[in-house]
């Protein structure tokens, strides 16, 4: 049975810092019945430098006009063949970065496709996509404190301060406890200083006035206490995003909060010495992005201890991917399918890094929607964890599908393995 595209239909939409962002709708038919299939594309601030380019250079106004010309291009494609259809969509931009089409027009049509042949066979995304088989959960990855690009003023310069409930038993339990840690820390700011405002980042952690080694200080003591409360292992976790405030001209790591500068040397020490001491179980980003080797020498120190993860280093990229693995720079790998721009070729990416022992995070960006894809793509692609925020409604879209999926699941659900 052949499941052909009829038409796409693009609009421009808010995002959650109230930015255009592109939505697609794409209708297909299988002769008998039709269907469609929707998706939004999010945006990051802290982006890698060989991310696809997002939008052309017209913006999200020309990207939904060329969503909507190169429809008659992908028809006759079927959309059962999801490697096809975006192979079509490369071979219609024609550049090795997207620039044409923009990465996330095309992120968009590609995860609409594959929504609109679930929908036709009337099962879910990840069923669709992972087969009858996939049973298992991501533990969430929560940003409970911002700075960085996400926040602003006198904010921490480490980007976010996460929390991962590594001893919860079910997706449900994770995830209301990671809501309980950003509870749990707001109070202690407000506690602890009666002028703070209860601010919060692009991806809803709080962004208080306090300097670096201050806000791991205070996740800390909330994950302690609420490991207590729960009664499993909460831990605390870090997105250095070091690419962020790294000097490449001078070749150093200015910390702006601090009125400090580390060279490469005394800037991975302090990352060493914040593993130590405060029991980092994740640092995302801890080296800037072109620092291959500083990577390899901080996961051979680290050993076991945490995962150290890239992002703007790997930026879902099987060649810069492939460099890392022969280099030993890092043990995990952020999976955003918009830095690619088609899920076949993040899908690739994941499949690359999971057979050489890179644990994939699948993970939204600060600026989001409510699109729920990544939370089936979890699921389906069997990832360990997902980064997907802990309050917002485009963060607990995510959340809330996956404790529906899970519920769908039903006694066969269970919780990925995290090492």
């Amino acid at each position: 049975m052949k499941l052909t595209i009829r038409k796409i239909v693009a609009r421009k939409i808010l995002d959650s810092r109230g930015r255009p962002t592109i939505e697609v709708d794409v209708h297909v038919d299988d002769g008998k019945n039709t269907a469609f299939g929707r998706a939004a594309a999010p945006s990051g601030a802290s982006k890698g430098k060989l991310e696809v380019v997002d939008f052309p250079r017209g913006g999200v106004d020309e990207a939904v006009e060329k969503a909507k010309r190169i429809a008659p291009k992908l028809a006759g494609i079927d959309a059962f063949d999801q490697r096809q259809v975006d192979e079509a969509l490369r071979e219609i931009d024609g550049t090795p970065n997207l620039s044409e089409l923009g990465g996330n027009t095309t992120v968009a049509i590609s995860m609409a496709v594959a929504k609109a042949a679930a929908s036709i066979k009337k099962v879910p995304l990840f069923r669709y996509l992972g087969g009858d088989e996939v049973c298992e959960l991501p533990f969430p990855l929560g940003n409970v404190i911002g700075g960085g690009k996400h926040a602003g003023g006198y904010a921490p310069d480490f980007q976010e301060y996460l929390v991962v409930a590594v001893g919860a038993r079910r997706f449900s339990e994770a995830s209301f406890t990671n809501a309980l840690v950003h509870k749990k820390v707001g109070e202690m700011f407000s506690e602890a200083n009666s002028s703070f405002t209860r601010g919060k980042s692009d991806e809803g952690a709080w962004s208080p006035n306090i300097c670096n080694e201050g806000a791991l200080e205070f996740l800390a003591r909330a994950c302690e206490a609420i490991s207590d409360e729960v009664g499993f292992a909460v831990r605390p976790a870090l997105d250095v995003a070091a690419s962020s405030f790294y000097d490449s001209e001078s070749g150093v790591y200015n910390y702006r909060r601090e009125a400090v500068t580390r060279d490469r040397g005394e800037h991975l020490d302090f990352i060493l010495e914040l593993i130590e001491k405060f029991k980092l179980f994740f640092v995302e980003d801890p080296l800037h992005e072109e620092d291959f080797e500083g990577f390899a020498e901080l996961t051979k120190k680290v050993g076991n201890k945490c995962l150290i993860c890239g992002d703007d280093i790997f930026v879902t990229n099987v060649k810069r991917i492939e460099t890392g693995i022969r280099l030993k720079a890092g043990n995990a790998i952020i999976i955003k399918p918009n830095q690619i721009g088609t899920l076949t070729d993040a899908f690739k990416a994941l499949e690359l890094a999971k057979r050489n022992n890179y644990l994939p995070v699948i993970s939204h960006r600060s600026g989001e929607t409510t699109d729920e894809t990544i939370a089936h793509l979890a699921v389906a692609w069997r990832c360990p964890m997902i980064k997907t925020g802990v309050v917002g409604g485009e963060r607990i879209a995510k959340l809330n599908e996956l404790i529906r999926i899970e519920e769908e699941l039903g006694d066969r659900a269970r919780m990925s393995g995290l090492r």
